[in-house]
């Protein structure tokens, strides 16, 4: 999975699981996993305060318009 989400030009960054091949990671993605707990609690407060609903959108179209509009309330 991982090598055709990279031919596609997307990267997945995630720790290492027992029963995942040993990987070298950049340090870029090390310093980000490290970091990740405060950049989703960050994340959580500006949706808390922008009352956006957590949703799942098919589209970025749609994606945006629910952000715009939370934001705009």
């Amino acid at each position: 999975m991982f090598e055709s989400l990279y031919e596609k030009g997307i990267q997945l960054i995630t720790k290492l699981k027992k029963n995942m091949k040993n990987k070298l990671m950049p340090l870029v993605d090390k310093i980000l996993l490290r970091k990740r707990a405060i950049i989703e609690s960050i994340n959580d407060e500006l949706k808390n305060i922008c009352q956006i609903q957590h949703t799942r959108h098919r589209s970025f179209f749609n994606w945006a318009v629910n952000l715009l509009s939370g934001l705009v309330a």
